[in-house]
């Protein structure tokens, strides 16, 4: 019986992911000043490197400063502090601020949310889409929602993200680059705590490569064919305006990594 030509190459994937474990970094970026800011509200600490592929974008090539705002440490009281410290040393090593509104550690509240949207006036907020699984992750949405319903006025693009649970209707897919896996797998290794309970860092570039088959027909359309992609992330774009979202793309669009990121942001 012949040899699978196949076993290899699974053979290798499981040894470079192995491999990976034993992994670690360090450093930091500067942070982008700029007047166009553009606010992550991550439930956990550690989301904010999983869904940071657009963010990552925006600030290496649209020069936009990004801004991390975490929602929750995390329901372990006693491992608040070290994640706070822990996202700390990963919005430093990819060059990101890191806003923590709350000193006790507490979850935000809808107060918060309203000051701090007040405060920078974001052109853009990410945040997870309504039906995300994990139930901090849900509940973070409606705590965004909720605040961009009580500020009269406000108007700013909204990224909805995934990682629990995949949108049933992403409209943009956006290419990554191997190096941009890389820096995003490096920083989520940061959150070591996390990391040593879940080595989930080194599957981030599986689960990029996975939105690729997902999103040639969820964004591209069914029976579409699925641009030649590496790895990608899944987002919604909407605007929000007139205290309602609106639509901003006619149709779902694909973001390669020579494409203008402007254009569409």
């Amino acid at each position: 019986m012949s040899i699978n030509p196949y076993l290899p190459f699974v053979q290798n994937i499981k040894e470079c992911v192995e491999n990976a474990r034993q992994l670690s970094v360090s450093g930091k970026r500067e942070v982008n000043e700029s007047e166009s800011k553009v606010l992550l509200f991550a439930p956990h600490p550690d989301d904010e490197c999983i869904f940071g592929l657009l963010p990552l974008r925006l600030q290496l090539e649209a020069k936009r400063q990004i801004i991390n705002i975490p929602v929750t440490f995390g329901s372990n009281r006693e491992r608040q502090a070290e994640r706070s410290a822990e996202l700390d040393d990963a919005c430093a090593y990819l060059g990101w601020g890191c806003h923590h509104q709350r000193d006790d550690l507490n979850s935000l509240e809808i107060n918060d949310v309203v000051a701090t949207l007040k405060a920078f006036c974001p052109d853009i907020i990410f945040f997870p889409h309504d039906d995300d699984w994990n139930s901090r992750h849900i509940s973070t949405h409606h705590l965004i929602l909720e605040a961009l319903k009580r500020i009269d006025g406000f108007s700013c693009l909204t990224v909805e993200t995934e990682f629990w649970g995949t949108m049933k209707d992403p409209n943009l897919m956006v290419e990554a680059s191997s190096m941009h896996v890389a820096e995003l797998a490096a920083a989520t290794s940061l959150h070591v705590g996390e990391i040593n309970r879940n080595p989930y860092h080194v599957l981030l570039p599986a689960w990029m490569q996975d939105n690729v088959r997902r999103g040639g027909e969820l964004v591209s359309g069914q029976g579409g064919a699925a641009p030649n992609f590496a790895f990608a992330t899944l987002y919604r774009l909407r605007k929000w305006e007139n205290g309602a979202f609106s639509d901003v793309l006619k149709n779902g669009t694909s973001l390669g990594l020579n494409e203008d990121i402007d254009a569409i942001l």
